[in-house]
Formats: C-alpha cells, sequence, structure tokens
C-alpha cells in the first residue's frame, strides 16, 4: 500500500499545456463533445437493450437497421413528433425551464474531463480537453448537485402528486449519496495534490487510484450510481410506483430532454471514475512499457473511451441484475454505512500523509496501521448493527405494529409483523361452519 502511495507522490505532473488555444478550437472542441455525447447516448440506448436482451435471453432490438442499431433514432424522431401537452395547473415557464436545466448541466461536466495529451491540431498544440482549472473537481460536483434542480422543478411545477414525490425522492438521494461521493473524492485530492483534472491523471502515470484508494474507488461506484438514479436506486422514477416519477407529465421534446440528462450524466460519473480513478487516458495494464507511443498522440483517446464504456456497461449489468431497493434500505446504505466508511478511509488517508510527510516509516508499520484501522471499523459496525438490531427488537416486543397508526397504511420494517387479518379470521370461521354443517348431515367434508 505505501509502495502505492510513494509511486503516485512522485508521478510525473505534465498538467495540460494550453498556451497555444485559441478561440476557435475551443469552439470545435465544444461543438466535438455535444456531437460525442449525442452520437454516445444512441450507442448506449442500443447497447443498453441489446445487453439487457442477453441477460434475459431474448433478443432486443433487431429490425429497424442492421442489428437493430437504428432504433434509437426511430425513437428520437417519435419523441419529436409527439403531441406536447402539460397539466392545466402546472406553472408554465418553471415546467419548460426544468428540462432546460437538466439537460444544460449535462453537458457542462464534460468541459473539464481531459480525453487525452497535447495533440497537435492545424498546426497547434492544444489538449485533447476544453478547459481546466485549479479547481476543476469542484466544478464538476457544482454542476451536477445543480443539475438536481432540474428534476426538483420539473416535478415541483407540473402540480401532481406523483411527480412531487419522485422530486423530493431525488433531491434527498442527492444529499445522502453526493456526501459519500464528495468524501471518496476529497482522498484523491490528498493523494495527487490538486482539484485539477489534468493534474490528478499526470498524478497517475505509474500507479491508478483505484488500487492505491480501493475503499474510495468503492464508495464512489456505488454512489455513481445512486447519483444518477440508476437501478437498484432508482426511487425517483419507480415505474412500480410513482409511474415516472418526475418525468410523469412530460411529453414530446421536454421528457426527450429529461432523458438525454440521464444518459449523458451516466457517460459523466463514468468519465469522472476514468480521470480520477482509472489513471484517465493512460494507457492499461502497463501497455506503456511495451510500446512507447502508447501514451502519445491520439491513442489516449481510444484508452479513454474504453474505459469510459467500461463503466458504462457496469451500470447496464447491475440494471440486469439487481433488484430494486426499499427506501429505507436505500437510505441506510447512504447514511449509515458509505458515508461512515468514506470518512474513515479519508481520516486514515490524512493521517498518513500527515505521517509521511514528517518521518519515514518502514513499510510493515504502515501495514500494521492500515490493519489494526479497518479492524477496529469492522468491530464498531458490528457493535453498531447489533445494539440497533436489539433495540428494534424490544421496541417491537412492547409496542405491537399497527400499520393505520398515522392514517395510512405502511408496510412492517424488517423484525415487524402485521397483526392477523379481520379478514382471514372471518372466512377461517365461515370454513369451520361449513366443514361443521357437512359432519352433521353426514356428507364428505
Amino acid at each position: 500500500m505505501s509502495a502505492f502511495l510513494l509511486a503516485g507522490t512522485q508521478a510525473r505532473f505534465e498538467a495540460a499545456d494550453f498556451s497555444q488555444e485559441t478561440w476557435w478550437l475551443s469552439l470545435l472542441k465544444a461543438v466535438f463533445i455535444i456531437v460525442f455525447l449525442i452520437l454516445s447516448v444512441l450507442m448506449a440506448l442500443w447497447s443498453e437493450r441489446r445487453g439487457l436482451g442477453r441477460m434475459q435471453t431474448r433478443p432486443g432490438p433487431n429490425v429497424h437497421g442492421p442489428f437493430g442499431l437504428l432504433q434509437a433514432i426511430a425513437d428520437a424522431i417519435k419523441l419529436l413528433t409527439k403531441e406536447d401537452i402539460w397539466t392545466k395547473k402546472s406553472d408554465k415557464f418553471i415546467y419548460i425551464l426544468a428540462p432546460t436545466i437538466a439537460a444544460f448541466c449535462a453537458f457542462m461536466v464534460f468541459a473539464v474531463i481531459p480525453m487525452g495529451p497535447n495533440v497537435n491540431i492545424f498546426g497547434y498544440s492544444t489538449p485533447l480537453q476544453l478547459m481546466d482549472m485549479p479547481a476543476a473537481t469542484l466544478y464538476i460536483l457544482a454542476i451536477s448537485a445543480l443539475g438536481v434542480y432540474g428534476i426538483v422543478l420539473g416535478g415541483w411545477s407540473t402540480r401532481s402528486t406523483f411527480p412531487l414525490l419522485g422530486s423530493v425522492r431525488s433531491a434527498a438521494q442527492v444529499v445522502s449519496y453526493e456526501l459519500a461521493m464528495s468524501l471518496s473524492i476529497v482522498t484523491v485530492f490528498l493523494m495527487s495534490g490538486s482539484m485539477s483534472t489534468s493534474q490528478i491523471v499526470a498524478a497517475q502515470d505509474r500507479v491508478w487510484w483505484a488500487f492505491a484508494l480501493a475503499p474510495a474507488f468503492v464508495i464512489y461506484l456505488i454512489s455513481m450510481v445512486g447519483e444518477v438514479n440508476r437501478l437498484p436506486f432508482d426511487l425517483p422514477e419507480a415505474e412500480g410506483e410513482l409511474v415516472a416519477g418526475h418525468m410523469i407529465e412530460y411529453s414530446s421534446m421536454k421528457f426527450a430532454w429529461f432523458f438525454l440528462a440521464e444518459y449523458i450524466n451516466m457517460f459523466n460519473v463514468s468519465a469522472v471514475a476514468t480521470t480520477l480513478f482509472f489513471g484517465g487516458w493512460h494507457a492499461p495494464f502497463g501497455l506503456s512499457y511495451i510500446w512507447q507511443g502508447a501514451n502519445s498522440g491520439w491513442w489516449p483517446m481510444l484508452w479513454f473511451i474504453g474505459k469510459l464504456w467500461f463503466f458504462m456497461f457496469l451500470m447496464i449489468w447491475t440494471r440486469g441484475t439487481l433488484l430494486r431497493f426499499r427506501y429505507d434500505q436505500f437510505m441506510k446504505l447512504g447514511w449509515k454505512v458509505l458515508i461512515p466508511i468514506s470518512l474513515g478511509w479519508f481520516v486514515l488517508v490524512a493521517v498518513m500523509q500527515a505521517v509521511r510527510s514528517f518521518w519515514v516509516l518502514p513499510q510493515w508499520i504502515v501495514f500494521a496501521g492500515i490493519g489494526v484501522a479497518a479492524l477496529i471499523a469492522v468491530a464498531v459496525v458490528l457493535v453498531f448493527q447489533e445494539s440497533e438490531g436489539s433495540s428494534t427488537a424490544v421496541s417491537n416486543e412492547e409496542e405491537p405494529f399497527d400499520a393505520f397508526a398515522g392514517g395510512y397504511p405502511v408496510p412492517p420494517l424488517p423484525g415487524q409483523t402485521l397483526p392477523p387479518s379481520p379478514r382471514a379470521k372471518r372466512l377461517a370461521q365461515e370454513a369451520a361452519r361449513v366443514v361443521s354443517d357437512a359432519k352433521s348431515k353426514g356428507e364428505d367434508a
């Protein structure tokens, strides 16, 4: 572990060089990002449908175009030509503004994502990145948090029950899982010594943070799925409960903007995972050691896109494998598991960095400290869960569960049981009466 950390801190920091950047180069990059994301969404729709079809033993789209590749284009044309309707009580301005905010924020994240090193474009040396700044990662977190306003306003502006419930769920989900995501990203700041995305990629020249900061990487993977409302965390638009969540009252292109923003956000979180944890555009699996040109020219863009689609496949695979969580399980995972673990890992990394900056410790001491800290963390979690379970059992024994205590029927929590149904009792009495009458008449019961 310490060898990984030491290798990361001694990496060659070669940040992006924008000294020869011109306005038309920036405009060209911006247009490329928009076209790249739209085409990627079309490809993601086809890949998800075909992938889920294979996982569920069905063919998936295979009629429109070769291998069904034109199915996504047919869906886009359908949304373009569909009638645009809205509810009579809705706030028209906010109703139209909400999908615009969601889509606009989704397109903005890729502006600071480095897709490759400096290349020669029309005689100018420019990085394959639209822009960079000292706080580029904070910019990503701010834009992703701002995009939630589109979902919240979209559910509120329709003046309808289910959209409002979906938007409130989305707000609670972002608050819960963005905290754990932010804490996992902060450890990358500590190890890289910068919040610039290009410098974070440069710091992973020898070792990727996915291996050196494995707990933070796992926490980010779980949090990013919850951040984009994908199964098993799609509570804001659960079709079995809320029909479609905040998008129920939307149709035509306004629905398409929400749909487009959801899939672009999948690419956004995958790009952030690639940049912060998976080495960015660096060649995978030590390929640069056997091929000197693997990290130069336009090849790094190929590595970046390959890693990007790796995380996209993980989200598609998760959707085809796992079931939707209950809301209490969902919130418990965020607040009682992910946030404490990410906070503990952040403190451990910060202490290690502080100790290493003052003393040079043997490797066995570092490993021993990590092991002791991990054992203490596991013991604390087990004791906390045991005490919580015992207190819940005691409370359940003291107070019988009443499903209608709050005026509305609610399902029982784990450890609680519903009282016997009065209807079932009446049916049992009726059945017993019929059997006794049959016996008294000498009939076969």
